[in-house]
């Protein structure tokens, strides 16, 4: 993986370099059966969570790594060029903290935080149901109030890590209003009621579980509430954005992990008496999945660089998940293209990414969903220039 990266700090470069050789010497070898028999990789999660991968831009202060968001997306396209189920599940596990860490109370920062940045737990976010997925406010999992607790009743769809979890992060609706009744909460994993269904059969990551995930009468505290009642759709709306820079970052990873297959088998197989990358027609081919990974890579980074300087990045974080994901697809497909029929085999990984490309443009909110919120931005700020200095 022959990448030219502008590092925020040397910590950082070191950081990366580690994280590249583990993940060489202790995933990679484990990848092909992984996903051939499905198994699900919590020793991967372990691995990294000794590392402090899990943890990387949360504070110090509750055991995160205290790094800014350009160095943990770098960091995680690393992984996901290896192992795109573990960088999804890494990007999942950040997802499901950022409730707690963002808009927690310092108790319950201090009380859960250190074991989830830790990786010694695992977590989960459960936005999604049956029939309100790009739609969340249409949700009907149930959040009733009892005393001094909340009973939780309803579904909860596509749920990464489904079943194998310690810690749902969870929204469920606590009164009637489509945008302000809905509320966020802490659900450990062995809460009685609690229960997942089995794996969905899946065309790709099939090493990452994604289940359905049921509340039949969950009895919760009431201090196991991430902000305030009625908070928990902002809550979701702004920890997606965080999460779409993650997929977006996965997603480069698994696109450049294809290129660098494809340029390597078109350095080696000759036709008409030449490696078939000296063809032009090849060539050209295999410049413009390049580019595409180097603007995913590009749009990615930006966005994360407003995210860490405190300004906007909702309608980049959008772009840059629409860009690295669309990306992504073309440039599986294509490495299938330079290896002809070997790359329709099994033998060669590059129809594993190809399947893998494809969930990434519907989770973390569609790409057409991302399409929408482009749109509204640009409707509502058309007129807006904006010049910020970062120092």
């Amino acid at each position: 993986m022959s990448v030219t990266r502008l590092m925020p700090s040397q910590e950082t470069a070191d950081l990366v370099e580690l994280v590249r050789e583990v993940a060489s010497r202790e995933l990679a070898p484990h990848v092909a059966e992984a996903e051939e028999t499905e198994r699900f990789p919590r020793e991967a999660f372990r691995t990294l969570g000794k590392l402090g991968v899990l943890g990387l831009p949360y504070p110090e202060e509750y055991g995160g790594g205290g790094q800014p968001y350009e160095a943990y997306l770098n960091i995680l396209e690393e992984i996901g060029a290896v192992w795109a189920s573990v960088g999804v599940g890494v990007s999942v596990h950040v997802l499901s903290c950022y409730a707690l860490a963002v808009y927690g109370t310092e108790a319950q920062r201090q009380r859960w935080l250190p074991d989830l940045l830790s990786g010694d737990l695992l977590g989960a976010y459960c936005l999604s149901e049956p029939h309100a997925g790009s739609d969340p406010a249409a949700m009907t999992t149930r959040a009733r109030r009892d005393g001094d607790h909340y009973i939780l009743d309803g579904v909860k769809a596509w749920i990464t890590h489904g079943g194998q979890a310690d810690f749902y992060t969870v929204m469920a609706r606590t009164s009637d209003d489509r945008s302000r009744g809905i509320s966020c909460f802490l659900v450990p994993a062995d809460t009685p009621g609690l229960s997942a269904d089995r794996p969905e059969r899946k065309m790709g990551l099939t090493a990452s579980h994604t289940t359905m995930l049921r509340f039949d009468g969950v009895r919760i505290p009431a201090d196991q509430r991430i902000g305030a009642e009625g908070q928990g759709l902002s809550i979701a709306l702004s920890s997606l954005d965080a999460g779409r820079l993650g997929i977006a970052a996965v997603a480069t990873g698994l696109a450049q992990a294809a290129l660098d297959t494809a340029v390597d088998y078109a350095r080696q197989r000759e036709a008409f008496g030449k490696p078939i990358i000296e063809h032009q027609g090849l060539a050209f081919l295999l410049a413009d999945m390049a580019a595409a990974v180097e603007t995913a890579r590009a749009a990615t980074l930006r966005a994360a660089r407003l995210k860490d300087s405190g300004l906007p990045y909702s309608k980049e974080a959008s772009i840059a998940k629409l860009i690295a994901t669309d990306n992504a697809m073309r440039v599986t497909t294509d490495a299938v293209q330079v290896l002809g029929g070997y790359g329709y085999t099994r033998d060669f990984p590059v129809e594993r990414y190809m399947r893998e490309a494809k969930v990434m443009q519907i989770f973390e909110g569609t790409n057409q969903i991302q399409r929408l919120v482009i749109g509204r931005h640009l409707a509502r700020d058309a007129t807006a220039h904006t010049v910020t200095v970062v120092r």
